[in-house]
């Protein structure tokens, strides 16, 4: 029921109330005050009646007959004894049938000198009457009064009151129907205004012209401003918090407290397989590691988990774990499997490193102290110094091949490609790497159609060349040929360098290209080879865009294949 429908309801209810008391008030009180007076008109009737009862007892039948007919009262006269001795409305001859009224309250109170009075249905009529009684004559004479005079009066009296209230209540029906949509038109739209609010709408603030329903309206305006005001702040916080979580490297997860994901930046998705429109598991089933479900259930106890590393199908995450106040949990992913590579790396590196350099480095200190010491003669001085120098020059290369490929491997150089000539390159690789006449093998340029220019860094280019041809000769004996070759493929230009040389195995293939890795360490060694020409390779042609690879049948050469791309992808 509607607030309007209320208090119309309310203020007729109110109304009818007060019309049916005002009424019943209106119907006893005059009711009252007419018995009033006629006990009073009564009490002047008895005395007269008192006075003119005649001595003789034979003549008070037709006395109080007479006096009835004139007064239109009933006249009773009772002895001492309570006796009715003459009644105006009993024959003589019936008197001895009715009762002693030496009872009756009247009569009692007159016997006891007073004027006495009472209002009751007689036994004898059946009527209601007033009886008024007084000391007199053989005891007592009363006079009674019929009291449906009175109620004619009273149902006269109350059709005009009945009237009279009946306009009053449905005049303040109407003007209470009036006022209750007066009054409640504009709480109804304050109502309005305030589900408005509550759903993020524009209020609509109405005037009611009621200075208490006014300031009611001004107060929910001024929360509605500063509702808006807060909200604002929340929302340029909310944004913020955001920006901040979905920028960060690490996963931030937050969970409920039975393990369902309710947000999840998409550094998290992307750590965790899932793109952003993907459907998150329940944590539960995310985390089925051990260790990770560990740190969950952790967390969702209400304790704090820091910096615990687990192992999730196959990369190394570093975990952070807080309870939520509410419930749940946020988790914080951090990625460690790219820190322990290079960790892994490192340490290979140093380790690979310092075995590379003990060589040379023992041979030139050896070398060197044989010169100090035993002062060799001057054909031996010469040949310990050119070791000393060839030793020397060794670990120059490794530290020069060191350099290029942690300048290629963290960014700071990029290709600038251009149209390089083929085989003007192959051939200029090849002088700076040929060995002395009659123990080099044999150079093939094949530069097929539409290869004979490749789109590329000409100084990287080159140094790949350089390179294949270096690791060519070393595993190729004179005799033999090595072949470059420059063919159109696939939107690219594939440069091949083919030896005949002793081959590789097929279980070394796939690692040919990491750096330090030999397949025969000491001969390599023994031929000046630092174990980083192939890594070089690779990171110079995937810098372009391009890949390489390799193939090889044991004793019978290897190739290996570097395609550059035609549109310059460089990185």
């Amino acid at each position: 029921m509607t607030y309007a429908a209320r208090l119309f309801l309310g203020t007729v209810a109110v109304l009818l109330v007060t019309v049916v008391l005002l009424v019943v008030g209106i119907d006893r009180s005059v009711r009252s005050d007419l018995e009033v007076e006629l006990e009073r008109t009564l009490a002047r009737e008895v005395v007269l009646v008192r006075t003119a009862l005649p001595v003789d007892s034979l003549a008070w039948h037709d006395a109080v007959r007479q006096m009835s007919a004139a007064t239109r009262l009933r006249v009773t006269v009772v002895d001492q004894a309570g006796r009715v001795r003459a009644d105006s409305d009993v024959l003589p001859d019936q008197l001895d049938r009715i009762e002693n009224h030496a009872t009756r309250p009247e009569i009692a109170r007159a016997l006891r000198g007073e004027i006495g009075a009472d209002r009751r249905t007689s036994a004898t009529i059946g009527a209601r009457f007033l009886y008024v009684a007084a000391p007199g004559g053989p005891g007592v004479v009363r006079v009674a009064m019929s009291l449906a005079q009175v109620d004619d009066v009273v149902r006269r009296a109350q059709r005009p009151i009945l009237l009279a209230g009946v306009l009053a209540l449905a005049l303040g029906t109407v003007l209470a129907l009036i006022a209750g949509r007066r009054f409640a038109r504009p709480l109804t739209e304050i109502g309005q205004s305030a589900r408005a609010i509550a759903r993020g709408e524009p209020p609509h603030f109405p005037h009611a012209g009621i200075p208490d329903v006014d300031r009611l309206t001004g107060d929910l305006r001024e929360m509605h401003s500063q509702l808006n005001d807060r909200f604002e702040a929340l929302r340029r916080r909310q944004a913020e918090t955001t920006a901040i979580v979905d920028s960060m490297v690490e996963g931030v997860l937050s969970c409920d407290p039975k393990g369902r994901v309710v947000t999840a930046n998409p550094a998290a998705r992307r750590l965790l397989g899932y793109g952003d429109a993907d459907s998150l598991p329940d944590l539960p089933l995310v985390f089925r590691a051990r260790e990770a479900r560990e740190v969950l259930d952790t967390a969702l106890a209400g304790a704090a988990v820091e910096d615990r590393q687990i192992i999730l199908g196959e990369r190394t995450y570093l975990l952070n774990a807080r309870p939520l106040p509410a419930g749940g949990a946020v988790i914080v992913l951090h990625d460690l499997t790219q820190q322990k590579r290079l960790e892994t790396i490192r340490r290979d590196f140093v380790a690979n490193v310092s075995h590379e350099l003990k060589t040379p480095l023992t041979a030139i200190s050896g070398y060197a102290e044989t010169l100090i010491t035993d002062g060799p003669d001057a054909e031996t001085s010469k040949r310990f110094l050119e070791t000393i120098l060839a030793n020397a020059r060794r670990m120059q290369r490794l530290v020069d091949d060191q350099l290029d490929l942690s300048r290629i491997e963290s960014g700071s150089w990029a290709p600038s490609p251009e149209l390089v000539a083929v085989e003007p390159t192959i051939r200029e690789a090849w002088t700076l790497v040929e060995p002395r006449q009659g123990v080099a093998p044999r150079l093939v340029v094949d530069v097929g159609v539409d290869a004979d220019y490749v789109l590329a860094d000409a100084d990287a280019v080159r140094q790949v060349l350089r390179n294949l041809f270096e690791n060519a000769i070393r595993h190729t004996p004179p005799q033999g040929t090595i072949t470059a070759r420059a063919v159109h493929e696939a939107g690219g230009i594939r440069l091949s360098v083919i030896d005949t040389g002793t081959g590789i195995a097929s279980e070394h293939l796939p690692r040919v290209f990491e750096r330090f890795y030999r397949v025969d360490a000491g001969r390599a060694r023994e031929e000046g080879g630092t174990g980083l020409g192939l890594s070089i390779v690779r990171h110079l042609v995937e810098v372009h865009g391009g890949r390489v690879w390799a193939e090889s049948e044991l004793g019978r050469g290897t190739a290996v294949h570097s395609w550059f791309p035609s549109t310059g992808n460089g990185q």
